[in-house]
């Protein structure tokens, strides 16, 4: 499985992963100087408003056409294709900053180690993601979906969603102190009107839906948008269900 990204229909469709980054950005506090790690990076919105503060801002993402977008908006700032689970970086930074990425990483466990070994002493993690019960209506409909297909063997999610206290322990465990974790629901209104859950889930659920052929990946949509809609769709609008961890953790000394 393999989750592609249109960086087009990302930056169009799903504003609202850089615009809930904002309030993140500002728990952050980036002072200028600093040396900051925007891990998964995506197509780099948020580390152009990191980098105004006057900070030096690296972002790093596995995607290439996620790069390849960052490159070409800030292309005084330094990006790296890099996956974010092995990524260790050249100098220790002040502060590893992650925007709705971390769920991502399914390895929760390499990215942990990864982020404390691209740290200083003393040195912070200011993070937001997906928590346990995040979409919980789309993980739960996928399996009946894909059933309705006739694919049921060919699903396979592709998203870490844990619990605060699970989190925390795996944090601390790799030697990050922390000092903030909390979730909190955050229902989350989608652009496009009644197309907007095809559009969601054509962005974030590709790698989820690319192992389908034409009309399987139909039946799933069709199946999923009519058992959800009574659910997640009110006065013209699709609000999905996102359930967020926040975290600030810093390295021991």
């Amino acid at each position: 499985m393999e989750q592609r990204w249109n960086t087009g229909s990302y930056d169009a469709d799903m504003a609202f992963v850089s615009r809930f980054g904002q309030s993140l950005i500002e728990l952050l506090a980036p002072q200028a100087g600093e040396h900051i790690l925007d891990w998964g990076c995506g197509t780099g919105d948020l580390s152009l408003k990191i980098a105004a503060s006057g900070a030096v801002v690296t972002g790093i993402d596995a995607s290439p056409e996620m790069i390849e977008t960052a490159r070409r908006k800030a292309p005084a700032l330094s990006f790296v294709l890099a996956d974010g689970q092995r990524y260790t970086a050249e100098a220790p930074a002040d502060a590893v900053f992650s925007n709705a990425a971390l769920h991502w990483l399914q390895d929760a466990d390499g990215a942990a180690a990864s982020i404390a070994a691209s740290l200083r002493p003393g040195g912070r993690l200011v993070a937001e993601f997906g928590a346990d019960g995040n979409i919980a209506s789309v993980v739960a409909g996928l399996p009946r979906a894909f059933a309705a297909a006739g694919c049921s063997p060919l699903l396979n999610l592709p998203w870490y969603f844990p619990t605060v206290g699970k989190y925390a322990t795996l944090l601390e465990r790799h030697g990050l102190y922390v000092e903030l974790a909390l979730v909190f629901d955050r229902p989350t209104p989608l652009e496009g009107g009644e197309e907007g859950f095809r559009r969601w889930m054509n962005v974030f659920a590709d790698g989820i839906l690319s192992v389908l052929r034409t009309e399987e990946r139909e039946t799933v949509l069709q199946y999923l948008q009519t058992e959800l809609q009574p659910l997640l769709f009110h006065d013209g609008v699709w609000t999905m269900d996102y359930r967020r961890i926040r975290v600030v953790a810093r390295k021991r000394k």
